[in-house]
């Protein structure tokens, strides 16, 4: 899987937000060594990008 561009594309809402939040899931992804990864070839940012963009995870602000 590449990029989800077409998802970027109609993102509407905070792009920072969105942004931080598939880093900080590319990172437990990583760190947790998922399976899904070597499923993706291994492209963490990729992957991690789709599952914020489709909810598969969600993401909050702390304060």
């Amino acid at each position: 899987m590449i990029f989800p561009l077409e998802h970027l594309i109609e993102y509407r809402s905070n792009m920072y937000e969105i942004t931080c939040a598939a880093s900080r899931r590319s990172f437990q992804l990583s760190m947790l060594r998922d399976p899904e990864v070597e499923k993706n070839d291994g492209k963490v940012v990729s992957l991690a990008a789709k599952q914020v963009f489709t909810k598969q995870v969600a993401f909050r602000l702390e304060d």
